[in-house]
């Protein structure tokens, strides 16, 4: 899996702990990562995702179709599912206060069923770590 992920555009590292089941990527310092491939990259290693959380530092905009976004860079940002916590930045949209989130990409969902590459992932802020 280690190297699956590795070989992903825009990863710098990857630390695998099998005792807590627990895989980080770290992006390279400019580089882009595809969450929906990474999660591609490791089912195809053969081993399942229960979960994928990101910490993520960008300005929360509203995106082509009107939802709100985390935007990391000109040409990456995490369209943000609806909750208690977003209530908290949404007044703050479209300007330059910049945030530093937590939050979850990916939950499994019962079953044995593979995600779809192709599946947008919504970012569900689990923790709004710093406001700049």
């Amino acid at each position: 899996m280690k190297q699956h992920l590795g070989r992903q555009s825009g990863v710098q590292k990857v630390d695998v702990s099998l005792i807590d089941g627990k895989v980080d990527v770290t992006p390279q310092e400019d580089g882009q990562i595809d969450p929906a491939q990474l999660l591609k990259a490791v089912y195809d290693s053969g081993v399942t995702v229960a979960e994928m959380e990101v910490t993520a530092r960008g300005k929360i905009v509203k995106d082509t179709s009107g939802n709100l976004a985390l935007q990391v860079s000109p040409n990456q940002s995490f369209t943000i599912a609806p909750n208690d916590l977003l209530k908290t930045v949404e007044p703050l949209a479209d300007s330059p206060a910049v945030f530093t989130l937590r939050g979850e990409l990916y939950h499994k969902p019962a079953g044995k069923k593979k995600p779809e590459a192709s599946a947008s992932l919504k970012l569900l802020i689990l923790e709004v770590q710093k406001k700049e």
